[in-house]
């Protein structure tokens, strides 16, 4: 199992818990399905399938937002509102009025969301107390925030802050392009993005393409800057750096193979490839703050 993006924030001091007391702390909002009258339920799942809500292994934690909504398109209850508005006219001779429409649309959808259908997705965050990361396996900022709202209700003083960085991301992937050449122990792929910060916002993308030098200078020089950038890391890992400090696109190489033969089952196997995916992981993001210039501590940032 391996994260494909990483929505990256840091514990401001290496978190003393335990999984035991990190288990007891997401009971307080465990993930229940939704009643027949609700349209959405959230809480915490064991990554697992089993009754045990952190998955612990080397001291490295991973635990799951379970959401589920049902889907009820707003077609369907147009539609049917509109089909008992005309009984209604029908019934009384004239056409309900905007206020009655509104109470029909109502009782439309307390109808129908019972018969609704459910759709559920699992949000997978890693934790790591003593290097103080806490990574969340999703693509976009509003999923994210989700999964922290989520744990700041649960998790009693939780040290929770944003990764800061001496250097953005955009002016050093800019800088990097410019130069033509990758921070140490990461090389440039083939995918990139340069942006106006004009007001008609021109792009321009590169996709499985050559990324030709001069012609990546004249666009910097027209006022253009990098927003996203595909790299390597150490021929290890390949992905795509944001200027939001996102990194997207995971894809782990030839380290796949080194924990093929790690284990005999798939409770054992599954473990053995999460260790090795903190493990890199880790070490990565180490490399990418360090590209960045280093970490902005918090007094720093105040």
């Amino acid at each position: 199992m391996w994260f494909k993006n990483l929505q990256i924030f840091r514990l401001a001091t290496p978190w003393k818990i335990s999984a035991e007391e990190l288990h007891a702390q997401l009971s307080k909002i465990a993930f229940s399905q939704c009643a027949s009258n609700e349209m959405q339920s959230q809480g915490w799942t064991s990554p697992r399938n089993n009754d045990l809500l952190v998955h612990s292994v080397n001291h490295q934690f991973l635990i799951a937002l379970a959401t589920e909504k049902k889907l009820l398109p707003s077609s369907v209850v147009n539609q049917v509102t509109k089909a008992r508005a005309a009984e209604i006219e029908e019934q009384q001779g004239f056409a309900p009025g905007r206020k009655a429409m509104k109470d029909l649309k109502e009782r439309v959808i307390d109808e129908l969301t019972p018969r609704a259908f459910g759709v559920r997705r699992n949000t997978l965050v890693w934790i790591d107390p003593q290097n103080r990361w806490l990574v969340i396996d999703a693509s976009s900022p509003a999923r994210a925030d989700e999964v922290i709202k989520l744990l700041l209700k649960c998790c009693d003083k939780l040290p929770l802050e944003g990764l800061r960085v001496k250097s953005s991301p955009q002016a050093a992937m800019t800088g990097w392009l410019a130069a033509n050449e990758a921070p140490k122990s990461f090389t440039i792929d083939q995918d990139t993005e340069l942006k106006s910060s004009t007001e008609d916002k021109a792009t321009v993308r590169y996709v499985r393409h050559t990324i030709d030098p001069d012609d990546v200078q004249k666009h910097i020089a027209a006022g253009k800057q990098c927003t996203k950038l595909a790299l390597t890391w150490d021929d290890r890992i390949s992905f795509v750096l944001t200027d939001t400090l996102t990194i997207k696109r995971i894809k782990p190489l030839d380290i796949l193979d080194e924990g093929k033969d790690q284990g005999t089952n798939e409770e054992e196997r599954f473990d053995a490839d999460f260790s090795l995916m903190t493990a890199e992981l880790s070490k990565m993001l180490n490399d990418v703050v360090y590209a960045l210039d280093g970490e902005l501590e918090s007094q720093q940032a105040a």
